[in-house]
């Protein structure tokens, strides 16, 4: 018997990655960089108004706010008409307003010592102006405006290249591109980059007795789960998912059916009844595709599963149990990674974390369990806490409906056969439910 770790290092080292393609930015969200973006620009590319306001030389408003002396005509304002409001102690300074200027506007404009512009939130700063005083802290006049607040140089402007200067990596290679990535692109001129693209996963359910919801199930039949759940399972890990539905059994269309998916896939799941002569029979018509070895893996459930590189570019292809809560769980363990590797994820596991257990958990001695649990915190302490989810204590393995209510999978080390109320125990994240 195979350990999961040999198991999955064998696995992941046969990861067959699509080669990075070049993408609309549009459609980049959620991918990984495959290239660095260095910026020829800079960003903002010319200075500008960070909010609405006046622009104004800030040596002409030093000012305003200011106490107001005994004798207003001992002050020495500059040139500047600077007044005492309303007896209130408090200088305000009086500038003529000797243009507007909106953003996008393309005009040059140009102030003289003691005058403002009036600009808007992005506008190209006047020449000579090096501050905005926002709209708030003036009285909003058209022809001249009575500024009742200082500012300093360069308060409230976006200077050229304070966000990116020319020679600034804007989206590293290998990080995820999310919204902000793809404003960053936008902003630097960029309308595609290149991307590792989603892996193509396809997914194919074997089995006589099977058919597809849209019929009835006739005397001895059952609904195709596990095309549908592990199609959701690729998708939520980030492939590009083909579900292929159900193939016959009859070794030639088994054969035909995989082969077909080989050659527009880097991953190929199939799923069946994989004990005894079932698995014979099916790795017997996959020969000529390559060798698809079917075993034990010491891990529980979906300990039997079988795994081989097929095909001419040898895809990576495995089969997993029919038990739609074993090929959910082998799917985790094994497939996942593989999917994320390919995508070029650099942490391809899903996140663990150590918690208490509150009640007591059985597990298979001699195999790693995968149990399914219900992981919380602990609202004083902020410990995790995680009880298994099932009517026994060692979850039954074929309740689908269980695995649905899990948001974890506790994950038992092969030599324990008990865990004990407020034992430790590692515990793997699932996908979180909205």
């Amino acid at each position: 018997m195979r350990s999961v770790e040999d198991h999955l290092s064998l696995v992941t080292a046969s990861v067959v990655a699509p080669r990075p393609v070049q993408v609309a930015i549009s459609e980049a969200q959620g991918l990984l960089c495959a290239e660095e973006v260095v910026t020829s620009d800079p960003l903002p590319g010319f200075d500008q108004a960070a909010v609405d306001g006046y622009a104004v030389r800030a040596v002409d408003v030093v000012l305003a706010g200011a106490d107001a002396p005994e004798d207003m005509d001992s002050l020495d304002a500059d040139g500047v008409d600077v007044r005492e409001l309303d007896d209130s102690g408090r200088l305000v300074v009086h500038m003529p307003v000797v243009g507007e200027v909106a953003a996008g506007s393309r005009t040059p404009t140009r102030l003289q010592p003691g005058q403002a512009v009036r600009v808007e939130t992005g506008a190209p700063m006047p020449t000579l102006a090096d501050a905005v005083v926002p709209l708030r802290w003036t009285d909003g006049g058209d022809a001249r405006v009575m500024i009742g607040h200082a500012v300093e140089s360069g308060d409230y402007v976006r200077h050229t290249g304070d966000d990116v200067r020319p020679g600034d990596v804007a989206v590293r290679a290998g990080s995820v591109i999310g919204p902000a990535q793809v404003g960053l692109l936008a902003a630097v001129g960029r309308s595609r980059v290149l991307v590792h693209p989603r892996p193509r996963v396809s997914v194919i359910s074997v089995g006589n007795e099977l058919v597809d919801i849209d019929r009835s199930p006739g005397a001895g039949q059952v609904y195709d789960i596990n095309s549908y759940s592990l199609a959701a399972a690729a998708r939520d890990a980030g492939a590009d998912v083909h579900r292929v539905g159900i193939a016959e059994r009859d070794p030639d269309r088994l054969r035909e059916a995989v082969e077909a998916q080989l050659i527009r896939s880097e991953i190929v799941v199939i799923c069946g009844s994989i004990g005894g002569e079932a698995s014979l029979a099916i790795s017997a018509a996959l020969a000529d595709l390559g060798d698809l070895d079917i075993g034990r893996v010491g891990m529980h459930p979906g300990s039997v599963q079988g795994f081989g590189r097929l095909g001419r570019d040898e895809i990576p292809t495995f089969l997993l149990p029919a038990n739609p809560v074993s090929a959910l769980v082998t799917f985790e363990v094994m497939v996942r990674p593989l999917i994320r590797i390919a995508l070029g994820k650099r942490q391809p596991m899903r996140r663990t974390v150590t918690a208490r257990t509150i009640g007591p958990i059985l597990s298979v001695e001699g195999r790693r369990g995968y149990l399914r649990g219900q992981l919380m915190r602990d609202e004083r302490s902020g410990d995790y806490l995680v009880q298994v989810i099932g009517e026994s204590e060692t979850g039954t393995s074929h309740l689908l409906a269980e695995l649905a209510e899990a948001n974890c999978l506790i994950m038992v080390d092969e030599d324990v056969e008990e865990l004990r109320t407020g034992d430790h125990v590692d515990v793997m994240f699932l996908a979180q439910r909205g």
